[in-house]
């Protein structure tokens, strides 16, 4: 097995142009898996860990409701956003600057086979990173993510989560909201959650910004742990 992740950086970079990154190598794993089955070989499959930031954009899982999406195509262009519909799970995300997304395109038979344990790993990350500055965050019952105040009328999310896996490959991922504009959640009803409000680090923090590059050691150091990984550029 093998339990190397290679990470990289992206920057900011466009929604479709980095799918189509992920498409690729998600797609990468999953042949050499079929040849090994095939021709009954035992070639060692990749794990990648993409760092992203996105330009506006919402996107709608396979089970959401396009409903969701509150404005147009005009009023999309207005606001500068794109749109799509994707392979994920789930409903409707909203990713933008100031949003660290991470992208574990991971072969799990490298690791565990156990698709509900790799979303609670990857909300446990989440948690672990909020931990560190203070905050208390959790998960909600029936509600993928990480969330904050659950149960109480003052729940806010802080973290969506949607999942694609194929022959135990994975992509998509998680989107922490850290110093994110959060009137474009506005636009939308986050992930089909209504009377839900959304929130990011550095408001719950009450600074103006938070540094990525801190809070993207932190995920990693906590993802490592959990995964029993090793990170390689």
């Amino acid at each position: 097995m093998n339990k190397e992740i290679k990470l990289q950086d992206l920057g900011l970079k466009d929604y479709k142009e980095t799918w189509d990154y992920q498409e690729m190598l998600f797609k990468e794993i999953i042949d050499l898996k079929i040849k090994n089955r095939r021709e009954e070989t035992s070639i060692v499959t990749n794990n990648h860990f993409l760092f992203v930031e996105h330009p506006h954009v919402y996107t709608l899982g396979k089970s959401g409701n396009a409903a969701n999406l509150l404005i147009d195509e005009k009023e999309l262009e207005h606001k500068g956003a794109k749109y799509y519909k994707i392979n994920r799970g789930g409903d409707i995300t909203y990713h933008g600057p100031g949003q660290i997304v991470g992208y574990p395109i991971l072969d799990l038979d490298n690791f565990f086979t156990d698709i509900h344990k790799y979303l609670r790993f990857l909300e446990e990350t989440v948690i672990l990173t909020l931990k560190e500055y203070g905050v208390k965050a959790e998960r909600s019952d029936g509600e993928t993510g990480v969330w904050i105040d659950v149960g109480t009328p003052f729940a806010r999310k802080i973290c969506a989560m949607g999942v694609r896996a194929s022959r135990w490959v994975t992509m998509h991922g998680f989107a922490l909201n850290v110093n994110t504009d959060l009137g474009y959640f506005d636009l939308m009803i986050p992930c089909g959650i209504k009377d839900k409000a959304v929130t990011s680090l550095n408001v719950e923090l009450g600074v103006k910004e938070v540094p990525a590059t801190e809070v993207k050691e932190k995920l990693l150091k906590h993802f490592k742990i959990l995964f029993k990984a090793e990170f390689i550029n």
